[in-house]
């Protein structure tokens, strides 16, 4: 990828575990397969179109985040909801740095799109968890705009009702959601 005329990079690579689990449970494959991609992967490609995009002193870097980074915690997803809150900080820092340069570098925090890696959740695609076609168009309307946001207005009303909840409440809530999401899946091994 270095050297390629890339104007518009975006990061959408993600991995996670198999299913809600305890982080001792986690093997250090898994692990270290997970920050990988969710980090090293992000910073590795981002550095190596940088260079290209001062240059040109224009360029756009899109870092899709999580939601796991704008709530509390996320239980049963300590290693990926951290890669996740890192790209946050990470694509605002840049953000920062680069403004003046011309590039636009933005983290989007999607919640959950029907994908295989959100299958786990056995729903298929619904109003609060769209197709990846349907956020992506949400997705490029955001882009330039602030450098960490929530395209997807469903979404975006759930972060908003979650903000409001104690930490104390919401983390329950999303420990015991997890919490049956892991014992349904064990039941199926």
């Amino acid at each position: 990828i270095e050297g390629l005329d890339v104007g518009v990079l975006i990061n959408n690579a993600g991995s996670t575990a198999k299913g809600p689990s305890f982080f001792h449970e986690n093997g250090m494959q898994d692990i270290d397969s997970i920050l990988k991609v969710n980090i090293e992967g992000v910073c590795w490609v981002t550095k190596a179109v940088l260079p290209g995009m001062l240059k040109r002193k224009k360029g756009v870097a899109v870092n899709i985040g999580s939601g796991t980074s704008v709530v509390p915690s996320f239980p049963f997803s300590a290693v990926y909801a951290g890669t996740k809150a890192f790209i946050a900080t990470f694509s605002r820092t840049l953000g920062v740095d680069y403004k003046d340069h011309g590039i636009d570098i933005q983290c989007q925090v999607p919640l959950f799109v029907a994908t295989k890696m959100t299958s786990q959740t056995g729903h298929g695609r619904s109003f609060l968890k769209p197709l990846p076609e349907e956020y992506s168009k949400a997705s490029l309307r955001w882009i330039g705009y602030e450098s960490i946001c929530i395209p997807y207005l469903a979404h975006a009303v759930q972060a908003y009702g979650a903000s409001l909840m104690p930490h104390w409440v919401l983390n329950r809530v999303v420990f015991l959601t997890e919490l049956a999401t892991r014992n349904k899946m064990l039941l199926q091994d």
